[in-house]
C-alpha cells in the first residue's frame, strides 16, 4: 500500500438513450441515435421498455387499448362519423311533397316541429352519434361502443318506419294527398348503412397493426 496515494473512484457518466431503440451513449458523445436517427434523451428520464416490463412482472399496454391519435378515422369511426352529418343534412330537406289539399313540401324538421314531434328521434340519434364515436380513443372503447352506436343510428330508421305505417292523415274529413320525397328514403338508406357500419365498430381484435414509430416514419412489427 503506497503511503499518501488516494483512491480515486471513476467519476459518474451521465448517460444518454435513445427513446426508441433504447442504445445508449455516453453524454457529449453524440446528439442523435445512429441507428435510429432520433434525438437521445436523458436515460433516467424514459419510461421502461416493454423487455422490462416483462422482466419485472408487469403487463404491456394490450394493442387495443393503447390510446389513439384523435384524428384517427379507422375501423368504421371516420366512416359513421360521414353517415350521421349526411343524415342531419336529410333531415333538414324534403321528405313529403303535398299535392291536395294544397301543395307544399315538408322536411323532417317540419314534421317534428309542427305534428310529429316524434320524429325528433331521428335528428337526436344522429347528433348523439358523432360524438360517442369520436370521444372512443381505443380500438377497445370502439368496439364496446357498438351497442349504443347501432341504436343511435337506427333511431332514424325506426322514425320513418313508424310514419310509413301511420302516414299523416287529414283533419274534419279533409283528404291529403302527398309523396315521400327522395331524401326521405335516402334518410332510411343511411340508417340502415349506419347500422351495419356501427356493428363492426373497431374491427377485429385478431387483426390489429400496431405502430410504434421510427424516425423515418415507418411502420415497425
Amino acid at each position: 500500500m503506497l503511503r499518501g496515494s488516494t483512491i480515486r473512484y471513476p467519476r459518474r457518466v451521465a448517460l444518454l438513450a435513445c427513446p426508441f431503440c433504447r442504445e445508449m451513449f455516453e453524454e457529449g458523445e453524440a446528439k442523435a441515435c445512429s441507428v435510429c436517427g432520433m434525438e437521445l434523451t436523458k436515460f433516467e428520464k424514459l419510461p421502461p421498455s416493454l423487455d422490462a416490463l416483462h422482466d419485472e412482472g408487469g403487463v404491456p399496454t394490450a394493442p387495443e387499448l393503447e390510446p389513439l391519435p384523435w384524428t384517427y378515422l379507422g375501423r368504421g369511426k371516420g366512416p359513421l362519423v360521414v353517415l350521421a352529418a349526411v343524415g342531419i343534412v336529410l333531415f333538414f330537406l324534403p321528405w313529403v311533397q303535398l299535392t291536395m289539399p294544397y301543395i307544399a313540401t315538408h322536411s323532417g324538421f317540419d314534421l317534428a316541429s309542427n305534428r310529429l314531434g316524434w320524429l325528433w328521434a331521428s335528428f337526436v340519434g344522429w347528433s348523439v352519434l358523432i360524438p360517442t364515436v369520436m370521444s372512443r380513443r381505443s380500438i377497445a372503447q370502439l368496439r364496446g361502443a357498438r351497442v349504443a352506436a347501432a341504436a343511435l343510428a337506427a333511431a332514424p330508421a325506426v322514425a320513418i318506419a313508424v310514419l310509413l305505417a301511420f302516414p299523416p292523415h287529414g283533419r274534419h274529413g279533409v283528404p291529403v294527398r302527398f309523396t315521400f320525397a327522395s331524401p326521405f328514403w335516402a334518410m332510411l338508406a343511411v340508417s340502415l348503412t349506419a347500422v351495419m357500419v356501427a356493428v363492426r365498430l373497431g374491427g377485429r381484435v385478431d387483426d390489429i397493426k400496431v405502430s410504434r414509430g421510427t424516425s423515418r416514419g415507418r411502420d415497425v412489427h
